[in-house]
């Protein structure tokens, strides 16, 4: 990887001397609207990518206001061309054959797909347009209608980025360190303290991470997991993270801990990674340790505080006694003081629910609720068991009162698990989980 990043740096280097930048330098005092202009008239590929460089050069220049403009500007006037459009709706009209339906086709995209591509010659151009989707979120809350012009970056960027140009790399303590700084800043779900704490994560003989890299974006990460290769499959992940825990060597381990999994780029939300790169680690990890027959996750349960508070208004929908909702709405400082039987029971009540989150709760469209959970059920995982005081940190308590779970893949029985869940949005469970669940509301 690192090879190939030199060669592409030496390979935009000689473009850049090749197009003679300072021959288009009056382009870039030209208004933007005019250089996009510009670069959708095709005037050749050494100018081609002169002016992609212009305007992405001017785009870095943009306030807040003036990338609003730039977002304005590619929904209003870069559009599907109307009398391009109409040209071939009358000949399909007409003669509704493969070359009118082909013609209708290519009329009816947007011109800001096609600058976008032009825009992708420049050196550097991909890392630039996934920073500009990125700022676009933030436009898209101000007019929603700027949804148009993210369902095209989406769309070409699930092409960009698709699976076959993506580079699986193992990180270890040996990774340069610009990478290794990026995978203390990118850790989404359980923060990396310091150096020495990202070492414990990487170093010891029963640890992993591994990480998809795109030739377009050498050294940025786009998505990456982390490892324990343990005996057993873990109920905390106090057990997995500990200091004092006993390193165990990688031969003697039976079970795949996939633990963590932290998206990198912002800019690249809604672009699926995650279901190729858990299937790959762990065929490599069993390639690596034929010994290992168990691939399991430590899962958070992000929604599930924020679906409880609510459902405990009307406890009987959930099989609950007012008491029994009034113990589970206590305050963290009142749970620290309960007597043994009355945390028992409270834990009881917190298993139960979350298999009702997981099992019955719905949203509104029918989806299941929890974001982590669809996209492990969607990759064809079975939710294998609940962990109550499973994560008793300050976030873990105020996103699941604490509760994990684990998610086990099977992997002869992955792709049968994900049809069940992607064509019926049927949860495949263990027996324990399901055993958990009330009897339902009638």
């Amino acid at each position: 990887m690192a090879f190939l990043g030199d060669l592409l740096t030496s390979v935009a280097d000689r473009g850049r001397a090749l197009i003679n930048f300072e021959r288009f330098a009056s382009n870039r005092r030209r208004p933007l609207d005019k250089l996009c202009e510009d670069l959708l008239s095709g005037r050749g590929e050494a100018s081609g990518m002169a002016l992609a460089q212009a305007v992405l050069d001017e785009w870095e220049r943009l306030d807040e206001a003036g990338r609003l403009g730039f977002f304005r500007l590619l929904q209003e006037h870069f559009g599907p061309d109307r009398e391009r459009l109409d040209a071939a709706l009358e000949r399909y009209r007409d003669y509704p054959d493969a070359e009118a339906i082909g013609q209708l086709h290519l009329a009816s995209e947007p011109r800001r797909q096609e600058l976008f591509r032009r825009l992708n010659l420049a050196p550097g151009g991909t890392h630039v347009l996934v920073r500009m989707r990125e700022t676009m979120f933030e436009a898209m809350k101000q007019e929603p209608e700027l949804s148009a012009v993210d369902a095209d970056f989406r769309h070409l960027f699930a092409s960009w980025f698709n699976r076959g140009f993506l580079v699986l790399r193992r990180i270890d303590w040996t990774t340069p360190a610009n990478v290794l700084e990026k995978i203390i800043r990118y850790e989404a779900v359980h923060a990396i303290k310091d150096w020495d704490d990202l070492r414990r994560r990487l170093e010891p003989a029963d640890r992993r991470c591994f990480a998809f890299f795109h030739p377009q974006l050498v050294d940025e990460p786009l998505i990456f997991v982390e490892v324990a290769l343990t005996r057993e499959n873990p109920s905390r992940i106090v057990d997995v993270l500990s200091e004092e825990r006993e390193v165990l060597p990688a031969s003697s381990a039976t079970t795949a801990v996939f633990y963590s999994i932290s998206n990198c780029q912002e800019g690249l939300r809604g672009i699926s990674f995650g279901n190729f790169l858990i299937k790959q680690v762990a065929e490599d990890l069993k390639r690596e340790l034929p010994g290992l027959d168990v691939f399991v996750t430590l899962s958070p349960v992000p929604g599930f505080a924020r679906w409880l508070g609510p459902a405990l208004a009307e406890p009987a929908e959930l099989g609950l006694t007012n008491e029994e909702a009034a113990l589970l709405m206590q305050a963290p400082a009142e749970v620290v003081a309960l007597d043994e039987v009355t945390e028992a029971r409270r834990d009881k009540l917190l298993g139960q629910m979350l298999a009702h989150y997981m099992l019955r709760a719905r949203t509104s469209s029918g989806r299941v609720i929890d974001p982590v959970a669809r996209f492990h059920l969607g990759n064809g995982a079975r939710l294998e068991r609940i962990n109550v005081g499973g994560n008793l940190s300050d976030r873990g308590q105020r996103e699941s009162h604490g509760v994990m779970v684990n998610y086990r893949y099977e992997l002869d029985d992955i792709e049968v698990n994900h049809e069940a869940f992607a064509s019926r949005n049927t949860v495949v469970a263990s027996s324990s989980v399901k055993k958990l669940l009330r009897p339902a509301k009638h």
